[in-house]
């Protein structure tokens, strides 16, 4: 191998969506254009192609082409690891897996560098497996709760397929170190600073934006102010979309999926950006604060490395009904600084991004290959 020309295959958990770990992938892949791309399945329309992968085609596992994968292939968990170990990767010098899954479990050789971006250790198969579980019917439960054993004993011993483990927080960084005792640099995912500008001139409501999912507390916000009677604004969509419409009162605005140039608008306008999920790092509450707007956000996980609790935001204690109006009611007589919340969210940005990773790659190949 040439040291200052590695051949790269760049592998990914799975593409179906573009989400927060999809827009650290395109980074890395606008990064190294040449690289080649693995994945457990791509269903990507062609819209998220281009935003994600700019237009690539990507080489898929065995999973890709099982009965009705489009639509169930999470129901072929039990053969996540098999097909990400059958990817043939043995023609490269670098790997470079993004993993929230089983992405970083791929097989290398003594002579391959494999950095792993690890968005988060396996969540089902580690600290949500009762969450996972726990509606299942009896005997499908036996089932999936055997799987999801099997499958975090096969994480932690494939810890040690990884040179280098980057973490997207300070909090994914502890669980690396907990879950496979190995040591992780921090490198915080890209956050578009540029279309999320800064805005002074907010209104009197605040923003909640979100995929509508259960772990989001998108419906615990909801709660809240239906109690305050604020003013709320909500855009998403989900399987809590219906939910969520229909218990919401005359102050709250549920607006659904909207086009990227509307959430922005919206979230410069807001008043402050409400925040109950509990994530690994949380890329939303950054693109607010670039807009200056401040972050109101449940103060566990990922969000203590973004939000600064008392200047760029507020932090509440727990994920219920009263710790988030606590938390407004101390907010409203505040006067944020949004340029400075705007300036702080900078340092988030994809320029540095793409900095940070690229300087960190060269080091661990120096050390490497020698």
């Amino acid at each position: 191998m040439q040291k200052n020309n590695p051949k790269i295959a760049i592998v990914h958990d799975w593409l179906v969506t573009d989400g927060g770990a999809e827009k650290v992938l395109r980074s890395i892949i606008d990064l190294y254009p040449d690289a080649a791309i693995y994945t457990l399945v791509d269903f990507l329309n062609e819209h998220d192609r281009e935003a994600i992968l700019g237009g690539r085609h990507t080489n898929t596992s065995f999973i890709q082409k099982l009965p009705m994968a489009r639509k169930y292939f999470r129901h072929y968990l039990a053969f996540f690891p098999k097909a990400i170990e059958q990817l043939d990767l043995s023609g490269y010098d670098l790997i470079i897996s993004s993993s929230w899954a089983v992405a970083k479990g791929v097989k290398t050789i003594k002579k391959q560098l494999h950095i792993s971006y690890c968005h988060t250790p396996i969540r089902y198969a580690w600290d949500l497996y009762d969450v996972y579980t726990a509606d299942l019917p009896f005997l499908m439960k036996l089932v999936v709760q055997s799987i999801l054993k099997s499958i975090k004993k096969w994480d932690y011993h494939t810890a040690d397929r990884v040179d280098y483990f980057i973490a997207n927080s300070d909090f994914v960084k502890e669980r690396i170190a907990n879950n496979y005792q190995r040591d992780a640099v921090v490198i915080h995912p890209p956050v578009d600073t540029v279309n999320f500008s800064l805005f002074e001139e907010k209104e009197d409501f605040y923003l909640t934006a979100s995929r509508l999912v259960p772990y989001k507390k998108v419906s615990l916000i909801v709660e809240a102010f239906n109690v305050s009677g604020k003013k709320l604004v909500v855009i998403g969509d989900g399987p809590e979309y219906d939910y969520i419409k229909r218990i919401a009162r005359s102050n709250i605005t549920v607006l659904g999926w909207q086009e990227r140039h509307v959430v922005i608008e919206y979230m410069q306008r807001a008043r402050a950006f409400v925040y109950a999920a509990l994530e690994d790092f949380g890329i939303v509450p950054v693109e607010a604060m670039a807009c200056g707007t401040p972050v109101i956000a449940y103060g566990v996980g990922g969000v203590r490395d973004s939000v600064v609790d008392g200047k760029s935001g507020l932090f509440f204690e727990e994920q219920t009904v009263t710790s988030i109006n606590k938390a407004v009611e101390k907010f409203e007589p505040m006067s944020p600084d949004y340029k400075a919340t705007a300036e702080h969210a900078s340092i988030f940005s994809a320029p540095q991004f793409d900095a940070k990773f690229k300087n960190f790659a060269e080091v661990c190949l120096k050390e490497f290959y020698g």
